[in-house]
C-alpha cells in the first residue's frame, strides 16, 4: 500500500535552527557548511515568506492566518516570515515548502538566491499564491519555477474559471468551471508548455483578459529537482475565507509537500474520450454484466459485474491514453483495470483472452496488483507505492503503447514496462476500455483522453528496456 510523503530527502541541508514567527528579527546565520544530521521532525512543515519591495497587498495577514489555519487541520506546521534572513540552508531545511505569498519585487539578495536555488534542486519545494508572479524578475530561476510573470490585470470582478484536471488535489473537489471573483492577472508568457495547467480563465467570462483565450491561472510542475505550485488567486482578503479557495490552496500545498500525488508533467495535444457528459459516452458500449452509473461530478462509476465498458469508436495502435481513477472502499480492494489491445467484441472476456489489464486493485500479489500488466508482470512496486494515493483520493494513468511496447505511469511515475512476445496478442490495433468488476467493487473515472503517437516498430532495445520496470 502506498507510504504518501516524499520524506526529507533534503534534511541534509542542515539541523536545526530557531524558529521563525509571524514577523520574525533576523533568522540564524548560516556558513553554509550544514550538518548531515538529520535533525527534523516527522510532521511536514511550511514557511510561509511574504515581504515585499514593490505593492503590498492587504490581503496578506489573511493569507497567512488561513495557511496557519489549514496547517492545524491538516496535519503540518507553518511558520511565517518577512525576513529574507530566513533563506539560509540550515534554516530552509527544516521545511518541506517555501510559500511565496503575495510577495513583490527583488525580496532576496544573490546570496539568498542561491540557497534557494539549492533547497530547490535538493528537493524543496515551492508554493507561490498571486503576486508570487509579480517578483524577482531579474532571477531567471524564480521565473521558471513560478512558470510566468505578472504583466497587467483588470478590475476585481467574477470570472469563470475552467477546471482542467480534476485528479490534482488542487482542483480535485471543483467541478467543470469554477465561478469566483478575484483581481485577475494576465501574464507575459503561457506556462502551459513547461508547466502543467490545473484552471484556466474563460476570458470571455470578463473584461480585461489579453492571452488570446489561452489564459493558465494555476499549474504545477516538477522543476530542477523540486515541487511548484502556483495559483493566481488571493488578492482579495475574501478569498482565503472562500471554502473552494482555501481547499484549492491547502491542495497545492499538499501536493507540494509530498501528502498527496498528482501527475504535473504537462499535458499537450490530448483529445477528450469521456469528458464527464453522457454526450460522451456515446461512442461506448457495455459488455457483459453490470455498469457504469454517470455523477453530476462528471465522474463514472462501476456498478455490477463482471463486464467492461470499451470504447467502440475505433482502434488505436500507438498512443498514451490517459485516464483519472479513484477506488472508493478505505481496504483499496475495489477490484477494476484498464484492458488495451483488444478486438472489438460485445463479450468482456474477449478482452481477458486477447488483450491486456492495466490492474487497479492494490490487495493482490505484485503480478496482479495497482500498475501490473496483469498476470504478466508486475510493477516497480517501490517507485509504485511511493506514487499511488490511498483510497479515495484521485490518481491519473498514462498508458503508452508503441509498437508491441506498454509502458504504465502513475501520477507522472514511470512504474511500469512491458512488452508483449504472446503472438496470439498484438498490441500494435485494438481497443480499450475499463472494467467493472463485481458488485462489492466501486471504482471512478473521469477525463478519459488520448493523444495518437506516430507508429513505430518494436526494437530490440524496447524489448531490453522491457527487463527492468521503471525508469
Amino acid at each position: 500500500m502506498p507510504m504518501n510523503g516524499r520524506g526529507r530527502v533534503w534534511a541534509a541541508l542542515g539541523g536545526a535552527a530557531l524558529l521563525i514567527g509571524c514577523v520574525s528579527g533576523p533568522a540564524v546565520s548560516d556558513d553554509e557548511g550544514g550538518s548531515d544530521e538529520h535533525r527534523r521532525s516527522d510532521e511536514p512543515r511550511v514557511l510561509v515568506f511574504s515581504k515585499t519591495a514593490g505593492f503590498r497587498h492587504d490581503s496578506i495577514p489573511e493569507g497567512i492566518a488561513a495557511v496557519r489555519e489549514l496547517g492545524t487541520a491538516h496535519g503540518f506546521a507553518v511558520d511565517a516570515t518577512e525576513d529574507a534572513g530566513a533563506f539560509t540552508a540550515r534554516n530552509l531545511g527544516r521545511y518541506d515548502a517555501v510559500v511565496f505569498l503575495s510577495t513583490t519585487g527583488d525580496v532576496l539578495n544573490s546570496a539568498q538566491q542561491g540557497v534557494f536555488e539549492r533547497y530547490i534542486k535538493r528537493g524543496g519545494a515551492y508554493v507561490g499564491v498571486h503576486a508570487a508572479a509579480d517578483t524577482e524578475y531579474d532571477w531567471a530561476f524564480y521565473g521558471g519555477l513560478a512558470g510566468a510573470y505578472f504583466q497587467s490585470h483588470p478590475a476585481i470582478q467574477p470570472a469563470t474559471v475552467d477546471v482542467e484536471d480534476h485528479a490534482h488535489p488542487a482542483t480535485a473537489g471543483l467541478g467543470a468551471t469554477w465561478n469566483r471573483t478575484d483581481e485577475w492577472y494576465n501574464y507575459r508568457s503561457n506556462p502551459r508548455e513547461r508547466a502543467h495547467v490545473l484552471a484556466s480563465l474563460d476570458e470571455s467570462s470578463y473584461s480585461g483578459g489579453t492571452m488570446n483565450g489561452d489564459h493558465p491561472i494555476a499549474w504545477c510542475q516538477e522543476y530542477q529537482g523540486g515541487r511548484a505550485f502556483y495559483t493566481g488567486g488571493g488578492h482579495t482578503k475574501e478569498s482565503f475565507a472562500e471554502p473552494a479557495f482555501r481547499q484549492h490552496l491547502l491542495g497545492g500545498i499538499r501536493w507540494a509537500i509530498g501528502e498527496a500525488q498528482a501527475d504535473c508533467r504537462p499535458e499537450n495535444g490530448y483529445r477528450p474520450l469521456f469528458d464527464g457528459t453522457a454526450d460522451s459516452l456515446s461512442a461506448w458500449r457495455q459488455a457483459g454484466p453490470g455498469s457504469f452509473t454517470l455523477s453530476d461530478d462528471g465522474t463514472i462509476t462501476s456498478a455490477g459485474g463482471m463486464g467492461m465498458l470499451w470504447y467502440a469508436g475505433r482502434s488505436f495502435g500507438s498512443y498514451s491514453l490517459k485516464l483519472d481513477w479513484r477506488m472508493s472502499g478505505a481496504s483499496g480492494d475495489d477490484n477494476s483495470g484498464v484492458f488495451v489491445g483488444f478486438p472489438p467484441s460485445d463479450d468482456p472476456w474477449s478482452a481477458v483472452n486477447n488483450g491486456y489489464e492495466i490492474q487497479i486493485d492494490a490487495t493482490d500479489v505484485p503480478e496482479k496488483t495497482t500498475g501490473s500488466v496483469y498476470g504478466f508482470r508486475s510493477a516497480d512496486i517501490r517507485k509504485r507505492d511511493r506514487a499511488l494515493n490511498p483510497p479515495g483520493e484521485w490518481n491519473t494513468y498514462e498508458i503508452r503503447v508503441e509498437g508491441e511496447r506498454l509502458r504504465v505511469w502513475l501520477n507522472g511515475v514511470k512504474i511500469n514496462d512491458f512488452t508483449n512476445t504472446d503472438p496470439v496478442r498484438s498490441l500494435r490495433d485494438g481497443h480499450f476500455g475499463i472494467q467493472n468488476h463485481g458488485a462489492d467493487d466501486q471504482v471512478s473515472f473521469r477525463d478519459i483522453r488520448i493523444r495518437e503517437l506516430p507508429a513505430r516498430a518494436a526494437t530490440a532495445a524496447d524489448k531490453a528496456a522491457a527487463r527492468t520496470p521503471g525508469d
